[in-house]
């Protein structure tokens, strides 16, 4: 195979950038004249750039701080490459393989990326998740040691039971309760304040069951527990599951 063969199989390393400069001056003066490079070429770089979209993400500042902690004991200097002149006749690949070859090591390099900004975002998923079950148990105990705290407790419809804690000097209700039956994901439980009859919303109850109530008690008379719709509802759709006195 002839030098100018051994150029044709280059044309994914120059688009992915990862020729020196010897080589990439070869391989710009044979492009300039083989329209089939030229294509494939093209065909390799809106592929990188197709993927480069899909994948790209924000980089978190700790990660930015931490790249720019290690630039003064990295090396800087590009790898050395072998150039296509010295390509062993019987070490080379065929144009089609050395394509397929540097697809899949693109692949594993974007499935590296992928699984890494997955996990990085369910991490995040779960100190989010978290960090709000800790405020809710957290005013959840202040209601509870409030002087003049009171508590209602009561069966849930379909089983489980359900307490409520107010404080009128707080202004503030809470809920928590145990046993209540998983519902399907396109459904949850919507928890409300009785104003005289209607129901205003105050909050969907979370997996751990605990939740203070969005809103001040105002003059609500109770607290009541439906099953709605995933992400709640306006108004209730059904009959309370559960209905405690604020008295």
């Amino acid at each position: 195979m002839n030098a100018t063969a051994d150029l044709h199989t280059l044309t994914g390393a120059y688009a992915a950038h990862a020729l020196d400069d010897t080589e990439r001056a070869a391989f710009e003066r044979h492009l300039a004249r083989c329209p089939s490079c030229t294509q494939e070429v093209a065909e390799f770089a809106a592929t990188l750039a197709r993927l480069g979209t899909a994948e790209a993400v924000t980089a978190p500042p700790p990660l930015k701080d931490r790249v720019m902690a290690a630039l003064p004991v990295t090396r800087q200097d590009a790898p050395q490459v072998a150039s296509a002149a010295g390509l062993r006749p019987g070490g080379r690949l065929s144009r089609h393989r050395r394509a397929w070859a540097l697809a899949a090591c693109l692949a594993v390099a974007v499935g590296s990326g992928v699984i890494a900004v997955q996990q990085h975002r369910e991490g995040e998923r779960a100190r989010t998740a978290a960090a709000a079950a800790g405020h809710q148990r957290a005013a959840l105990t202040a209601l509870l040691t409030a002087p003049d705290a009171r508590l209602a407790t009561g069966p849930v419809t379909g089983g489980g039971t359900g307490t409520t804690v107010w404080s009128p000097a707080l202004g503030r209700a809470g809920f928590w309760a145990s046993g209540l039956p998983a519902l399907p994901a396109d459904r949850v439980y919507q928890l409300w304040f009785d104003d005289a009859g209607t129901m205003r919303p105050a909050g969907l109850l979370p997996a751990d069951g605990v939740l203070v109530l969005a809103g001040p008690v105002d003059a609500a008379s109770g607290v009541g527990v439906t099953e709605e719709p995933a992400g709640g509802s306006p108004h209730p759709t059904g009959s309370p599951l559960l209905l405690l006195p604020l008295a």
